[in-house]
């Protein structure tokens, strides 16, 4: 059985259409968009659900699979217009990514063409969702990214600190002291986590040149 975690791209990727069995969803992210719901998803066969479902001897029905009537219907009124607000987290992704290399910045993004998976990502990704809300900046040293998103966060507003993703505002983290700080530094080798490297979960609040305005100021001041 295939399990493919699709937290990071609904809408831009389709696991299902590439034979996984079953796709789940943190829907606390980019499903619900405002980071504010705690609900995860389970997607899969009817067969599947169904089994995992049963009153007898679904695995399901031993964790409190119900969700909270509040959070269900919020979610009804979010679903609708996931789709737009996916195109816009992917759109803004692509263009500071590529303004950033313009800058000299090391960035790492599928929808660059010079990203080694870019080939790949683009047989696979629905094309209109572009390539997706979350970008990497490596900032070489953990003091440089550290800097670097203090003066965005706290100089020019261009986004906040925290460790979430999939919200209306950007929002940076610093992977190796936050998200993957349990791995020892071979592992964070490894996985390509430089002590510099900064998450990024473009948001789309206010309009992309403002928010590009604020990111080049804070740069700037770097």
């Amino acid at each position: 059985m295939v399990v493919v975690d699709n937290t990071f791209t609904p809408m831009v990727l389709s696991p299902a259409k590439f034979g996984a069995d079953v796709v789940v969803h943190s829907i606390s992210k980019f499903i619900s968009g405002g980071a504010d719901i705690i609900a995860g998803a389970v997607c899969g066969s009817e067969k599947l659900v169904k089994g995992m479902m049963d009153l007898r001897g679904g695995s399901l029905m031993l964790l409190g699979p119900t969700m909270n009537a509040k959070v269900a219907f919020e979610l009804s009124e979010r679903i609708p217009h996931l789709g737009l607000r996916m195109k816009e987290h992917s759109r803004r992704a692509q263009v500071y990514a590529e303004r950033m290399r313009e800058l000299g910045m090391k960035v790492i993004y599928p929808g660059l063409t010079d990203h080694p998976q870019h080939k790949v990502a683009t047989e696979m990704v629905n094309r209109e969702y572009g390539y997706g809300g979350l970008l990497s900046i490596d900032m070489e040293t953990e003091e440089r990214a550290n800097k670097l998103m203090m003066y965005l966060q706290n100089a020019t507003q261009f986004g906040l600190m925290a460790v979430s993703l999939g919200y209306y505002e950007t929002l940076m983290s610093c992977s190796g002291s936050s998200t993957s700080s349990e791995l020892d530094p071979s592992q964070k080798a490894a996985a390509g986590i430089s002590p510099g490297l900064i998450r990024m979960s473009v948001g789309y609040a206010g309009t992309l040149e403002q928010k590009w305005t604020q990111f080049e100021k804070a740069f700037i001041r770097m």
